[in-house]
């Protein structure tokens, strides 16, 4: 129970890693709200994690900053404070070089990603600070590093921009009492992926297998890294036991980025 007491705000926590966080804290002893844009997703999600009160969901999209900045405020109001952040709602669409990006594209992908980040992290800083103790865990990605795959330069920015950010938020605040850290998956077949993942195939004009199978075949575990390997490691960031990790980019992506 390592978690036990602790109150957890997890956008984008309906499915795939989010949800992976959000059932790993409730078995750790944390109460967590989820976040994302579907209410009948949420509600699915909160039956089929038989959490009871431990779990809550509140509708939000995060490309919108009024709803971002209302789920902090309503995990708030529900169960008191958030003492752990985790933006992890993300995801792309547009897939196109950055010669050929609309406007649109590339404003949603910032909006999904890098401002959601921010927003949420502002708006949950105040009550961390003045506690002294908080986590900040952000869900970015092993192609931040890596910057090889076409058609996704505006996803690559953003979780690029997502690491700096972290560690910016890691400096300010880690005297406070706040730690602020990153986990850089990276392919993880989940629904999400599902969609997305052939999405970016279609665009490369390659199979969505051999797409996924890039991801394993240059892993030094020659395997798919795990939703449950990735709620582990928030758990310890989110932990006491990980107080002393801060501003750290966590790769949990089977040694991809060697």
């Amino acid at each position: 129970m390592q978690l036990s007491g602790k109150i957890a705000a997890i956008t984008g926590g309906t499915r795939g890693i989010g949800r992976g966080i959000a059932e790993a804290f409730v078995a750790e002893g944390a109460k967590v709200v989820i976040g994302g844009r579907s209410e009948d997703k949420g509600r699915r999600a909160l039956a089929e994690m038989n959490a009871g009160d431990s779990a809550q969901f509140i509708t939000m999209d995060a490309c919108n900053q009024a709803d971002v900045e209302a789920f902090v405020d309503g995990t708030i109001d529900h169960f008191g404070q958030v003492d752990i952040l985790v933006n992890n709602a993300g995801g792309s669409s547009g897939f196109a070089p950055i010669a050929a990006m609309s406007d649109d594209a590339w404003k949603e992908s910032l909006d999904l990603m890098l401002n959601a980040t921010f927003w949420a992290t502002r708006r949950a800083l105040p009550g961390m600070i003045e506690r002294g103790w908080g986590r900040i865990i952000n869900i970015t990605s092993v192609d931040s590093k890596l910057i090889d795959k076409e058609n996704i330069g505006h996803y690559i920015v953003n979780k690029s921009a997502i690491n700096t950010l972290t560690k910016v938020v890691a400096f300010e605040n880690g005297a406070k009492g706040v730690t602020a850290n990153a986990i850089l998956p990276g392919a993880v077949e989940t629904d999400l992926m599902a969609i997305t993942g052939r999405e970016i195939a279609d665009s490369m004009n390659v199979s969505y297998e051999d797409y996924l199978s890039s991801y394993a075949e240059v892993s030094s575990i020659k395997r798919l890294t795990t939703v449950e390997e990735i709620a582990a490691v928030a758990v310890l960031l989110a932990s006491e036991t990980g107080g002393g990790i801060n501003g750290s980019e966590m790769d949990v992506h089977g040694g991809t980025a060697l």
